[in-house]
């Protein structure tokens, strides 16, 4: 019973997705509302800022928990490791106010789609559902399965036959309104946020408020300039980040605005087309493509005729892709399911630019809308800028215990003062008041804001570099990158491929090879007949765009490409594109080619083909380019040459990238509609027609990087589309196999029969070793790469479908392949993912660097994803580099290392300046007194502020150390380093506070001040001051006060300086000019004030006048302090080698999983296998569900 009540209560909203939230039923309690309301009243509105800090205990107080049918709240809370909370309110949908047909009362449906949620989710006869707004989707309650379901989308449950027969000619227009009045507008509206919004937000941060309790106590004591300069700061830093936050939200707003009011032509059933605007576009409407150049308003699937669009918006990359309708069968499938992974090419996203239709001969191209608003991908897009995931890295975490440890000693600080003042019989006003005082000063509210100085100075020199972020808080884990993942085309190798050559096939024969460039032109043939017509490419604007590959290929035959526009009278179809030979082109006897109908190419599938017709020719041909592998599969085998395998691997070992193409002659008739053509049935039976050999060069930047990376210990991995050979021969190429390294290849295979899966291990043939035993592989000492405690140099490579089998039938071997793996060859975009997935694992901080396109996935999900891209931000992952090399990695990582230093730096200096003035306070309560204010007011904004914001502007050190920053905060060199420096001060001041004591000058509380020009004596004076009140000079004036002021202050640019160490990570501090001058200013200002015999700098500063030899033996404590200070931080805490000694001896391990696997790896005297077969125990009944990140592109 209890087990059905929590059911009720409590269900997963988006189960599986990125966004998948906890939802809890609650409905609000009268008398818990009286009795909160009146705890506001009381606690004068401090419960009600603990509700809005706290979410789940505003509802946990005003609701009682209830099934979600019967609820009026819902808390919401994240499944990730964070579990944040948020509660919304559950609103009704009235549908009675529409003027619905009778029968909608009934029980007649309400939309036409039987399967849609909204009839579902109606209660009848009131005709009223219940709803929720999360994250901008809205949800609705369908009755029947008891749970909140999203609405602005159509069912994926739809088969392409339905999808054509519901929706081909419209929605009637009462389906419209009811779709209306449920989904919502389409429309991404991102609000400008009003200002007082933003402040109101601004100011009730924890910190904020912090500061707003300290600042009052300060004014409590009349420490008004000091107050006031703070507020100052404080409000120069609101007005800042509200101003920023403002340009956020109206750059945002600008972006998405246009594609809201953009006008279609939609049609309804039974009433026509007419122009709306696209704000009143729904799930189901179907729309025309007339002609011209628009964007998309929401995201819509084409069913008749096709278009070129831009992606660039999405992918970053913005190479045209064309879009062709959906095939009009009967099939029990849903229509994604139906067409693979490959339903995209269906598809036109919202945003995405439409450059070019081509309309059938039956009127203009039609398309469907699929989802509207924030559900289309535009809008989640949108939803991810404007609702980031949180970065779960350790130093956050970090902070917040470092605080609470700080607020720990806060609070010793407050017993001991509370004990101090009531044995000396002081109101309980000024106990309380002083208290708190020296609670507040032993932590710095400034903490939460200095860990972001160094991201902000970090993310503004990266901007200059031309590499741009969207996720600033990535850039600190950039610092603890130690593993990079690589795309290879574009990426590692030129974008652009060069034609090398080409291998004829004829009679299961290979031919001659004809060579590019070539003094004669490519003779005709079914060959050239391929390569003219074989590709995506489209003519805009007189120019030909679309993938590099296609266009080298193409231009290889010097065919021209007409534009589509005056080609359309040509071949009787309005759907077509032209290839005529050109001048320079070998004499062809046709006119041209018609290019009829494409089947796109997609990673997934690996192969493209299209059907073409020669011009004035009846006979249609089916023209297929892809992967070696694939293609030749399709082709009829006496087509294909016996030594295929043994030709592919010539070249692919060479590192050239090869692609065959293969044809077919088609008997379709004649006015056959290419729309409903099956591509399974036309892409078989083909023949063979050879192989095109392009030269694939490795960027001249690559090389480089990739030692840089090595010597720094960083793990560089290639994560490709192409064939498994050509990426092992690019690998060597470009280092990340080292010479004398051994590869294995693995191979594995799913289950066959009765036979269970297997995996093989294999060396490859160019891998020049004696392949006898296992351990031979390990011989070679000289080249052993020691990669983070790697000591073997063998690499694993594989391809896409073996990493799909192991990571199904051998998962418990995946680690162990992962630790030394490198190179990944054919893998899809999912695939990509879930390698980046499986190395985080292990705890690998992995990058991931890719062209945007096909890596988007992955890129999102690695800790630091960099996308080349010439967009400025492309929204594909967090970084993107204008810089169209690897150059981009190694910068990031630098400027990661430096940020995460200054942070650490920036915190560790806050700390030890507010326990300085803790302690320096402590020692002055003992008697009583207090710093004065302008003596707060120097250590505070002149030194301590100024420290703060100019700390971190130390450039990175150019060359990447050979190990990475310490990631924690709580780790023990820095909570050393922390201690002893406190211990330091705490000897230092306490040594000064006594020994003045035993001075023969000294006089417990006297009123002299002034100094006689010889300065040997002490001569009485009037106490003229600064002070609030005769009361304040009294608890200021004091030999103490004194002398323990130029010790914690000159102790505070001390610790600024020891902190701000260079080598390996930063530049030295010298070259950080406004720092280095800033200290210098500061330690003059304070020896000035401390030194300088004038009357009015005495009095103004609260000073006593005390014997100059006196002053000299405060300036020696502070030498041997800040002596003993920078050789405990440079040559004990800093040293590396030490740190490895004192691990050593105590037997550390780290606990990292790759470090664990690769000690298990190196204990096991079998691995790694070679030239053996392992079978999987037995076939698992798991079913390996591979989140893919769907999308068509080239590697």
């Amino acid at each position: 019973m209890e087990e059905k009540l929590w059911k009720d209560h409590c269900v997963l909203l988006n189960e599986g997705e990125e966004n998948e939230l906890e939802i809890f039923g609650y409905k609000t309690q009268g008398w818990r509302r009286v009795l909160c309301i009146a705890g506001y009243i009381l606690s004068c509105g401090a419960l009600l800022l603990l509700f809005y800090w706290k979410p789940e205990w505003d509802v946990w107080a005003n609701c009682i928990r209830c099934s979600l049918e019967e609820a009026d709240i819902v808390l919401l809370r994240t499944t990730d490791e964070f579990q944040r909370y948020t509660w919304k309110k559950v609103t009704w949908i009235d549908l009675s106010t529409l003027a619905l047909p009778v029968d909608s009362n009934s029980d007649g449906l309400l939309v036409a789609d039987k399967d849609s949620v909204i009839n579902r989710a109606v209660m009848k006869p009131q005709l009223k559902m219940r709803c929720i707004q999360v994250q901008k989707i809205r949800y609705i309650w369908d009755c029947s399965v008891k749970a909140f379901k999203k609405v602005g989308s159509l069912e994926d449950s739809n088969t392409c036959h339905t999808i054509h027969q519901k929706f081909g000619a419209g929605l009637t227009r009462e389906e419209q309104k009811i779709r209306q009045l449920v989904c919502g507008p389409n429309a991404i509206e991102v609000e400008i946020r009003p200002v007082w919004k933003l402040l109101f937000k601004e100011i009730l941060n924890p910190f904020y408020v912090f500061q707003a309790f300290t600042l009052t106590l300060w004014l409590s004591q009349g420490y008004i300039e000091y107050s006031m300069a703070i507020v100052i700061l404080s409000i120069i830093s609101v007005v800042l980040t509200i101003y920023d936050l403002r340009q956020q939200s109206t750059k945002l707003h600008n972006l998405v605005e246009e594609h809201n009011k953009v006008q279609v032509t939609v049609c309804t059933k039974n009433e026509g087309c007419k122009e709306l605007e696209s704000c009143y576009l729904v799930p189901g409407d179907m729309f025309l493509l007339d002609g011209k150049k628009f964007s998309l308003p929401c995201d819509a699937v084409l069913i008749d005729g096709s278009c070129i669009v831009n992606e660039g918006m999405l992918t970053g990359e913005s190479i045209p892709v064309t879009k062709t309708p959906l095939p009009h069968v009967e099939s029990p499938m849903p229509w994604k399911t139906h067409s693979m992974e490959d339903y995209r090419r269906h598809v036109l996203f919202c945003g995405t630019e439409v450059i070019q239709m081509k309309p059938t001969g039956r009127g203009p191209a039609r398309a469907v809308v699929l989802q509207t608003g924030f559900n289309t991908a535009k809008g989640d897009l949108v939803r991810s800028i404007l609702y980031p995931k949180p970065v779960n890295f350790k130093l956050y975490r970090d902070a917040l215990k470092f605080i609470l440890g700080l607020s720990a000693i806060g609070v010793f600080g407050l017993i001991y003062t509370v004990c101090v003042f009531v044995s000396h019989k002081k109101p309980v006003a000024d106990v309380m008041t002083m208290a708190l005082l020296l609670l507040t000063a032993a932590v710095p509210p400034a903490i939460p804001a200095a860990l972001t100085t160094g991201t902000v100075y970090a993310q503004r020199r990266l901007k200059k570099k031309k590499i741009f972020c969207i996720s600033p808080q990535r850039i600190n884990i950039c610092g603890q990158i130690n593993l990079v993942c690589f795309d290879k085309t574009g990426t590692l190798t030129e974008d652009g491929l060069d034609l090398w050559g080409i291998i004829p096939s004829e009679g299961s024969r290979f031919q001659k090879i004809h060579k590019f460039p070539s003094s004669t032109p490519l003779p005709w043939g079914p060959m050239c007949g391929a390569m003219a017509s074989c590709h995506s490419l489209v003519a805009l604007d007189k120019k030909i765009q679309g993938d590099p590959l296609d266009f080298k290929m193409f231009e290889g035959t010097h065919w021209e490409l007409d534009d589509s526009r005056t080609a359309q009278h040509v071949a009787g179809a309005l759907n077509t594109c032209i290839v005529r030979p050109g001048p320079k082109a070998s004499s062809a006897p046709v006119e041209g080619i018609a290019i009829l109908h494409q089947f796109p190419f997609s990673s997934g599938l690996q192969r493209m083909s299209v059907v073409s017709q020669k011009i004035g020719e009846e006979q249609y041909d089916l023209y297929m380019k892809g992967a070696p592998e694939i293609v030749s599969s399709f082709c009829r085998q006496e087509t294909v040459p016996v030594n295929f395998l043994k030709e592919l691997k010539t070249y692919t070992s060479q590192g050239f990238r090869v692609i065959a193409l293969a044809h077919k002659v088609l008997n379709l008739g004649k006015d056959v509609d290419m729309s409903n053509l099956e591509r399974e049935e036309a892409e078989s039976g083909l023949v063979f027609l050879g192989l095109l050999v392009m030269e694939n060069r490795l960027k001249q930047e690559t090389k480089p990087v990739l030692q840089e990376l090595a010597a720094a210990h960083i793990r560089s991995i290639m994560v490709t589309g192409d064939n498994l050979q050509t990426a092992v021969t690019v690998a060597r190429n470009a280092g990340m196999i080292h010479t004398g390294s051994r590869v294995i290849l693995i191979e594995a295979n799913e289950p066959e029969g009765s036979a269970p899966a297997a995996i093989a291990w294999r060396l490859a043939e160019d891998s020049k070793a004696n392949t006898a035993a296992a351990p031979d592989v390990c011989a070679n000492t000289e080249e052993k790469i020691t990669l983070e405690g790697e000591t073997c140099n063998y690499h694993f490579a594989m391809n896409g479908k073996s990493y799909q089998v192991i990571v199904k039938h051998f998962y418990n071997l995946l680690p162990k392949i992962l630790v030394n793996a490198t190179v990944f060859a054919r893998m899809s975009p999912g695939q990509k993912s879930t390698l980046v997935e499986e190395f985080q694992k292990l705890n690998y901080y992995v990058g991931m660097c890719g062209d945007g396109a096909n890596d988007c996935g992955a890129l999102k999900m690695a800790h630091a994803g960099i996308s080349l891209s010439e967009q400025e931000a492309s929204v594909a992952s967090p970084f993107t580099s204008q810089i169209p090399n690897i150059q981009c990695v190694p910068e990031l990582i630098r400027e990661g290392r430096a940020a995460l230093v200054s942070s650490f730096a920036v915190v560790k200096y806050l700390a030890l300046y507010g326990l300085i003035q803790f302690v320096g306070t402590a020692l002055l309560f003992w008697q009583l007194q207090i710093f004065g204010n302008y003596q707060y007011l120097i250590q505070d904004v002149i030194i301590t502020l100024l420290v703060c914001l100019t700390m971190s502007l130390t450039e990175p050190y150019p060359k990447l150390a050979p190990y990475r920053p310490p990631g924690q905060l709580i780790s023990p060199p820095l909570l050393l380093s922390i201690i002893l420096n406190v211990c330091f001060t705490i000897i230092m001041q306490t040594c000064g506070f006594l020994l003045v004591k035993q001075q023969p000058w000294y006089v417990a509380l006297d009123d002299q001040r002034h100094c006689s020009p010889g300065n040997q004596t002490v001569s009485p004076g009037s106490p003229g001051g600064n002070g609030t009140s005769s009361g304040a000079q009294s608890t200021v004036l004091s030999y103490e006060d004194t002398t323990l002021w130029p010790l914690s202050s000159i102790n505070c640019i001390i610790v600024a300086f020891v902190f701000s160490k260079g080598k390996p990570f930063r530049k030295p501090i010298y070259t950080n000019y406004v720092f280095s001058v800033l200290l210098a200013l500061q330690l003059a200002i304070c020896l000035f004030l401390f030194l300088a015999d004038i009357d009015a700098v005495y009095s103004d500063m609260q000073f006593l006048c005390t014997p100059m030899i006196w002053r000299v033996y405060v300036l020696l404590m502070i030498l041997v302090t800040f002596c003993i200070s920078f050789f405990t931080e440079d040559v004990i805490l800093q040293n590396k080698q030490l740190w490895l000694l004192i691990k050593a001896w105590s037997g550390y391990q780290s606990k990292s999983q790759y470090r664990k696997w690769q000690r298990i790896v190196q204990r096991d005297p079998d691995w790694p296998p070679v030239n053996t077969k392992d079978f999987a125990a037995k076939s698992t009944d798991e079913i390996y569900i591979n989140p893919t990140y769907e999308h068509s592109d080239r590697d």
